[in-house]
């Protein structure tokens, strides 16, 4: 048996989970923690790492080595995405955790991040065609996905934690501001030609501004228990949810149920890019997945295994 660890560094939280697999090439997870370190806070246009963020991710990453370091026949794979990928400073960083933890982060492109996410939704979910959308702190990975294989793939710089300080959607959010943000959101969904093939899909939806929205709808059903795994939602009740965040300000949205008071900044950001898909396909389904980066980068592990 092998132990498998994975740690995920994403723009506003760093995840880790912890897999057994056996010689035959079953696996289960065994352990799962995350911390919201966010550590594309503050990068703004410069697109610089800042000090306080690059600490308070290397605390939760020394925090997580804890938790495996004393595995037997463990293989730690370490990947980041967005801010790092994007960062003037990565260099600075990578060579920072190297340091203090003799990790090898691993900058995955965006291409290859979007493709992980696909390994991971399509072995377990049940759908030929659907569009993946992956909304993280720094971008969105989207995957139009056609008899069950990736025909077009794209990661563009929109996400959670950037619009939301780009456009000043944390507190209570203007008309003007949300018109411009939803406007950047357009500009770039346009530019992107195979998405009129996907007007007739089902929507899968990843990363945790889209998980959050699934708990907040749970919770709103008083339906919060077990995973979020193949739930679904219809545009009208995303549409509904999306209306009730704008009429909040800051501190009443930390009040939502099922909405972590430590999102409650970029949950509007974070919602920006459904809502936009929605309004450009006339489906109407929405789809959540818990399957995802981490779930493809399994999945590729154990071929590359079977392979040897």
């Amino acid at each position: 048996m092998k132990n498998l660890a994975i740690v995920d560094l994403g723009s506003n939280s760093v995840r880790m989970a912890i897999t057994e697999i056996q010689t035959d090439g079953s696996f289960r997870e065994v352990k799962r923690v995350k911390e919201d370190s966010r550590i594309s806070e503050g990068m703004g246009r410069e697109k610089v790492l800042q000090p306080l963020a690059m600490d308070r991710t290397i605390a939760a990453l020394k925090r997580f080595k804890k938790l495996y370091e004393g595995l037997p026949n463990l293989n730690v794979k370490a990947i980041t995405t967005a801010a790092v990928r994007q960062a003037k400073n990565q260099k600075e960083f990578l060579q920072r955790v190297k340091q203090e933890l003799g990790l090898d982060l691993q900058v995955l492109t965006g291409t290859k991040e979007a493709y992980y996410d696909y390994l991971g939704v399509i072995r377990s979910l049940d759908l030929d065609h659907c569009l993946i959308l992956d909304t993280g702190g720094a971008s969105c990975e989207i995957i139009l996905v056609q008899h069950k294989k990736a025909r077009n793939l794209i990661s563009i710089p929109i996400g959670a934690v950037n619009m939301s300080e780009q456009f000043h959607l944390g507190g209570y959010v203007k008309a003007v501001d949300l018109f411009k943000a939803q406007m950047a959101v357009n500009e770039r969904l346009n530019k992107i030609p195979w998405l009129r093939y996907a007007e007739h899909v089902p929507i899968v939806l990843l990363g945790g501004a889209n998980r959050t929205l699934a708990r907040m709808s749970r919770n709103y059903r008083h339906n919060a228990r077990g995973s979020i795994h193949g739930y679904h939602l219809s545009a009208r009740a995303v549409f509904a949810t999306f209306r009730e965040l704008l009429s909040r300000n800051l501190v009443q949205r930390k009040k939502i149920s099922g909405l972590e008071p430590e999102r409650a900044d970029i949950i509007v950001g974070g919602m920006l890019p459904l809502v936009a898909l929605l309004q450009k396909t006339d489906d109407g389904r929405v789809v959540f997945s818990e399957s995802g980066v981490r779930e493809g980068i399994i999945a590729e592990y154990v071929q590359q295994r079977n392979k040897q």
